[in-house]
């Protein structure tokens, strides 16, 4: 599975369950304010509780939207050494969707929740309720289906952007054993078609 960045911003957001962060494929990094003196201490011992994969970036300066700016800065340094990396920001702050897309076109793959709950791996780390999750979403109410394993493939890694080739196909394998699919050579049947 490829590394999720998770960046926190604290001044937006009261993060709560970063321990169900605590997976290698995960990083996260708190962004606090300037002149916060003081963590709560279910925060700092839940980040303290990733080890190496936990860490705190205080931004230096004041002004509107500094914390924003820290957190872009660094999605750029980070996308330069871990190009294959998705990056998750946390916040309510709409104001980094613009930010969001240009990375997506960039081929850097990042998305803004507002809750770490909210983080697509989070919500559903069982790979037949990813299988379930992509067949309600893409398949079952489709009228073009992908014809074949490969596009299968490929519609399975547009919808799961973070997905590693091999988690992809083990939501293929999902598929095929809920019976959503099935695989006749290259060739994909959809057996709800009759």
């Amino acid at each position: 599975m490829h590394t999720n960045f998770v960046l926190i911003d604290s001044e937006n957001v009261k993060p709560k369950n970063i321990e169900t962060l605590k997976h290698e494929h995960f990083r996260v990094v708190l962004f606090v304010g300037a002149n916060i003196k003081r963590l709560d201490f279910a925060i700092v011992n839940a980040v303290q509780s990733l080890g190496s994969n936990g860490s705190y970036v205080q931004i230096s300066g004041h002004g509107p939207n500094a914390l924003d700016f820290h957190i872009a800065y660094y999605i750029g340094k980070l996308a330069a050494v871990h190009p294959e990396a998705h990056f998750h920001i946390i916040s309510k702050d709409k104001g980094f969707d613009p930010l969001i897309k240009h990375l997506n076109d960039q081929n850097v793959s990042c998305s803004r929740s507002a809750s770490i709950s909210e983080i697509q791996l989070v919500k559903s780390t069982d790979t037949r309720q990813l299988a379930a999750q992509f067949y309600k979403k893409r398949i079952a109410s489709s009228k073009a289906r992908p014809a074949t394993v490969a596009s299968l493939q490929r519609t399975i890694i547009s919808h799961f952007k973070e997905l590693s080739g091999e988690d992809v196909a083990k939501v293929l394998e999902a598929l095929t054993t809920t019976g959503h699919v099935v695989v006749n050579g290259k060739k994909v049947v959809y057996p709800d078609r009759g």
